[in-house]
């Protein structure tokens, strides 16, 4: 008697999409539920461990480098794969979701890399999960193109010459897709992001003398990184790929990663291209892990915690001596700033404070560095052909004078800035602008001229919550409680509602992004991930 056939991927609840059976083939499908069914369990092991660590952390309120693995730090023989030809240049990477018009700007942008985005730039809609494949593909096969239907303007992808690199980044562990079950279980999306694309891609990528580059989000241990080199051993076999033809960036963007730097190499090192320093995850979660650490961890209005505070030199010098060592790329933080149309005054301050970061960057032995909209490329390439000038990268700066103790990565209270009433309203205000957007699909949203992501609401309604909970004393003499933010919160919304007018409001989610703002902001039981209650209002 044969073995029963395994079960197949079922689609949920998700309305028809028009190409989609280009995407969700039977074969791709089957390569997801393969995924699913070989490194969901060990997914799951990992996240419940993430929750370990955390109430270790709540415990002692401080974080080492890891004993067991001392020996991995201290043998300098290792290095990661050498860099394929398409990822030895990346003086310049532009981020953005994979909407049809987003996909074609950033190819043609003049930066070297695209981060073509499924995670915090997207709000995970089955629209953007399976269209946004599509216009991928569609780009690799140039058949893509799109009319603005507001403007009437045209746009069309350049040579391939000129075309930006494509690193494309899958969602985080923590994330589910619940339009793809099997057996009525959810398949977590990062498995879905990355079969989906590396089934249908990495061959034509390869002809194309490309591969499937990928940037790996929130990873908070070597353990993670470990559980993605799996996945990638597996599919190159599955797909009939030679291995070594996947490359992973993975973005720092957790406190317990920065702890990891070079075990996380280590372990994907047949398939790591370099780390990248991911400054509001990076934020939120000291905030997340510190919460309850008292006064010495509460941080300041983000906007005064900028890349020179002494514990962020530390975060950042000490990625770049990690990655030199080890042969892999170093990439600096995100310029958001949008420019303004109409204020070139604007313009003028915030330009000259990206070139300053960017000089910074490239100063400290940083490879290239992320922008969030085509203008600023421009200026980012100046900074890193200053310094680079015909090479495509400085990993020959070893940066051995970088020594980095491990309480130098969590000394906050190095700051001199503290809480204001200000940026308790900043936070809110951008909250819940950035709620509302995502809720109706957008997940990269120009807010006060610069662009935000999920990252950005992470660390607004984290510091709500950790004001509230660390009793702070605004400098007007106010006391941070969950009255007073429940108070600007409607003043907020009252203001927007006055800006957009009745009917643009009433036709937004407006009220709903204000609840959840204060639901993630307010509860006491602080959640781990505000997409993840975000997701379950997401339709």
């Amino acid at each position: 008697m044969s073995a029963p056939a395994p079960s197949t991927l079922a689609i949920v609840d998700a309305e028809p999409l028009p190409r989609q059976e280009e995407v969700l083939t039977d074969a791709a499908l089957a390569f997801v539920a393969e995924l699913h069914r070989q490194f969901t369990p060990r997914r799951n092991e990992l996240l419940a461990r993430r929750g370990e660590r955390r109430a270790e952390i709540a415990r002692t309120s401080t974080l080492d480098f890891l004993p067991e693995t001392a020996a991995v730090r201290a043998d300098d023989s290792w290095k990661v794969a050498p860099a394929p030809a398409a990822l030895s240049d990346r003086r310049v990477e532009i981020t953005g979701p994979t909407d049809r018009k987003m996909t074609i700007n950033a190819l043609n942008s003049g930066a070297k890399v695209w981060l073509a985005d499924f995670e915090d730039a997207s709000a995970p809609t089955w629209e953007n999960v399976v269209l946004g494949q599509l216009n991928l593909t569609d780009a690799y096969e140039r058949r893509i193109d799109f009319t603005d239907p507001k403007s009437g303007k045209s746009y069309a992808l350049k040579a391939a010459d000129e075309l930006a690199t494509v690193v494309m980044r899958p969602r985080g562990w923590h994330l589910e897709e619940r339009h793809l079950q099997l057996d009525g279980v959810s398949v977590p999306g990062a498995l879905v992001d990355f079969g989906l694309y590396f089934f249908h891609n990495a061959q034509r990528l390869i002809d194309l003398g490309r591969g499937p580059y990928f940037y790996l989000p929130k990873t908070e241990s070597h353990l993670e990184a470990r559980l993605w080199n799996d996945i990638f051993v597996f599919a190159q076999d599955y797909v009939g790929v030679p291995q070594g033809t996947v490359r992973a960036t993975v973005l720092i963007e957790t406190i317990t990663a920065a702890y990891e730097m070079e075990e996380i190499l280590y372990e994907l090192r047949d398939h790591a291209s370099g780390l990248n320093a991911g400054r509001w995850d990076y934020l939120f979660s000291i905030v997340k892990n510190f919460r309850d650490g008292g006064a010495k961890f509460v941080l300041p209005d983000r906007n005064a915690v900028t890349m020179t505070a002494p514990f962020m030199r530390a975060y950042t010098e000490l990625l770049v001596r990690t990655c030199h060592k080890r042969g892999a790329h170093a990439i600096g933080g995100m310029a958001a700033f949008i420019p303004s149309r109409r204020d070139a005054e604007v313009n003028k301050v915030a330009f000259e404070k990206v070139k300053a970061d960017k000089d910074r960057e490239a100063a400290d032995g940083f490879d290239g560095s992320w922008v969030a909209h085509p203008d600023l490329v421009p200026i980012a390439l100046a900074s890193f052909d200053a310094v680079l000038g015909e090479k495509p990268n400085q990993k020959d700066r070893l940066r051995e004078d970088v020594l980095v103790a491990a309480g130098d990565l969590i000394a906050i209270d190095t700051l001199d800035a503290r809480p204001t009433y200000d940026g308790l309203r900043n936070a809110v205000a951008v909250g819940i602008r950035y709620i509302e957007a995502w809720l109706r699909g957008l997940g990269a949203v120009a807010i006060f001229n610069l662009m935000e992501d999920a990252a950005t609401a992470e660390i607004s309604r984290s510091q709500i919550w950790q004001w509230i909970n660390a009793d702070v004393v605004f400098e007007n003499g106010e006391h941070a409680t969950a009255e007073l933010a429940r108070k600007v919160a409607a003043e907020e919304l009252a203001a927007i509602r006055e800006e957009i007018g009745e009917e643009t409001f009433t036709a937004g989610k407006w009220q709903q992004a204000h609840d959840l703002l204060l639901q993630v902001s307010l509860d006491q039981d602080y959640a781990d991930f505000l997409t993840l209650p975000a997701y379950e209002q997401l339709r």
